[in-house]
């Protein structure tokens, strides 16, 4: 298709054309442009007519458009170097190769590659034709910060210090955090969350060692080293971070904690920040949660389907406890939202009791403990059942009385989902014991357990296949002699050089059926109400992440941390 051919097509009749898109959802969303005045993919992605992806396929089939390939693929140096990332950023745009035939052409990835006032602009910088190809916008802020991030936190860092440097003596430095205004150390936090953020990372560490700062990121379970700064950097990033944090910035003796709501390439991210006072400085840690993250569809979860037939017959129950457990960072609050994502229906009346409300769910109401006023997890399912509830959720029971109002609850008609940090399913029980209810109370209250952990994935595009040794086909459950092909993790650019990409869970659940309920009542210990429940059909935490192992999903390093002590 001509250039003047595709400069003509706008992206409400392409999306027409491909039939993703329906005539009513493209005039609500003109509406909305008129009054936003944001692009109209913007909206369309935004109010969920279409994702992303649909929208650069749909424009690579009705334009002729090329897709980039951004995630497999190492963009040049030179080109890296040719363009300023702030009108990078500002037309979602990064370069990407040079044409096969005419190195005065330059090959870019855009999120609108009908953008000619863009084409036009990095022609005019690089003095050379732009050829557009298509990438979402997430691909493309992705690749930015993967070519451009560290330059950028460089460039701020720099600018701090000269600024400093150019003001005050080093040993007034310290005398200046109450200028958390300054805008590198602004554009540096900045930067630091978005990174974070679209390298997948759950945990942001920000450490004191003794002459510098050490900046890592927790991307699927496993510490990474990001950055490091100077030491004098450490007051006003963790000045900044207690302001829009909402902490006392003259506070830096005692232990605080605060919240933070970010927006990165248009999601909602709840940001919960611990600050620690550390022998060298403050030490801080930022845990990310994308709001809409929490709520999935539950075949997202990794449920194999025999988990899946038996996580579906544990939620029909009207009324009982159902505990989801695990140690931190295994993926328990996940579950517990989408199970009542599962349940939140008109004719039900579901209340949750949190500390804190990890995320909004529309048509329950969530109450936050607040301890201060005196409205603890106890007092606040009290004040819950006179609220006239059909279905509780308890964020974490943590004490005696918070178990003994939950099992009360649950034997008098309401269904209790709850948290609960052990080990393994069956231990979930006599935990429970251990905190004083009585086992005729747990066995007649407790329809269902789901233990979890999360196991990395193995990266699909450069898992290496091997044959399994003999230490790893004991661990298996085979015979030495056996020839078992498993996968073991290599690295590559898609990775990171990890060799893993993203996790998925693994589970234990166990349904108590009339023959466990009757061990749980009888007072056995953990093992006996295991066996009850692997002879009911129960696969434990070392079952089914082996069943991941054989199925090339995870390596068996990754198995033996889950189920360690199985």
């Amino acid at each position: 298709m001509s250039l003047l051919g595709r400069r003509k097509m706008r992206i409400g009749d392409i999306l027409l054309a491909e039939g993703v898109i329906t005539q009513e959802q493209l005039d609500r969303a003109l509406e909305s442009q008129k009054e936003k005045k944001r692009r109209l993919g913007e909206i369309l992605v935004s109010d969920g007519y279409i994702t992303d992806d649909v929208m650069a396929d749909a424009l690579c089939h009705q334009m002729g458009y090329d897709r980039a390939n951004l995630q497999d693929s190492r963009i040049p140096d030179d080109l890296i170097s040719m363009f300023d990332v702030e009108i990078l950023k500002k037309y979602t745009a990064i370069p990407y190769c040079y044409d096969d035939r005419n190195v005065n052409i330059i090959r870019v990835a855009m999120a609108d590659p009908m953008d000619m006032l863009a084409i036009d602009d990095l022609s005019m910088v690089t003095n050379r034709m732009i050829d557009p190809m298509v990438a979402t916008p997430g691909e493309i802020m992705v690749a930015i910060d993967k070519y451009y991030g560290n330059a950028e936190a460089l460039k701020a860092a720099n600018d701090f210090e000269s600024e400093r440097a150019d003001l005050f003596a080093d040993d007034e430095i310290e005398a200046m955090n109450d200028d958390v205004n300054n805008s590198p150390i602004v554009q540096l936090v900045n930067s630091m969350i978005e990174q974070a953020v679209r390298q997948r990372t759950s945990d942001i560490h920000i450490e004191a060692l003794e002459k510098k700062v050490r900046v890592r990121y927790r991307i699927d379970g496993a510490l990474h080293e990001r950055m490091t700064y100077n030491i004098k950097m450490l007051p006003a990033i963790v000045a900044r971070l207690k302001v829009i944090g909402g902490m006392d910035i003259a506070e830096k003796r005692k232990p605080q904690d605060g919240r933070i709501t970010s927006f990165v390439d248009g999601r909602e991210f709840d940001i919960r920040v611990s600050i620690l006072p550390t022998v060298f400085g403050e030490k801080v840690v930022m845990r990310l949660t994308n709001k809409n993250a929490l709520t999935r569809d539950k075949a997202e979860l990794g449920f194999n389907d025999h988990d899946l037939r038996l996580f579906d017959h544990i939620l029909m129950n009207p009324h009982g406890i159902i505990l989801v457990t695990g140690p931190t960072g295994s993926g328990k609050s996940t579950t517990l939202y989408t199970a009542l994502s599962e349940l939140n229906k008109e004719d039900v009346n579901i209340i949750t009791v949190e500390d804190p409300v990890e995320a909004n769910v529309a048509g329950i109401n969530q109450v936050q403990t607040n301890v201060k006023a005196g409205l603890t997890f106890a007092s606040a399912l009290r004040s819950i059942l006179r609220q006239d509830p059909d279905i509780i959720m308890i964020g974490e029971i943590r004490d005696e009385e918070t178990a003994s109002i939950a099992v009360q609850a649950s034997i008098t008609g309401h269904l209790v989902v709850s948290t609960l940090h052990t080990n393994s399913a069956a231990s979930t029980i006599t935990r429970l014991a251990d905190m004083g209810l009585p086992e005729y109370l747990i066995a007649d209250s407790t329809v269902g357990i789901i233990a979890q952990r999360l196991v990395r994935r193995l990266c699909p595009r450069c898992k290496r296949k091997v044959l399994a040794d003999e230490d790893q086909l004991e661990l298996l459950g085979f015979g030495k002699d056996e020839q078992v092909e498993i996968y073991e993790p290599v690295g590559c650019s898609s990775c990171d050089n990890n060799g893993f990409k993203g996790r998925i869970g693994v589970y234990e659940i166990m349904e108590v059926t009339p023959k466990v309920r009757k061990v749980i009542a009888s007072g056995q210990d953990a093992e006996h109400i295991k066996q009850a429940a692997l002879e009911e059909g129960m696969y434990t935490l070392r079952m089914s992440a082996t069943n991941y192992v054989l199925e090339g999903i995870t390596s068996v390093s990754e198995m033996i941390k889950v189920s360690f002590d199985s």
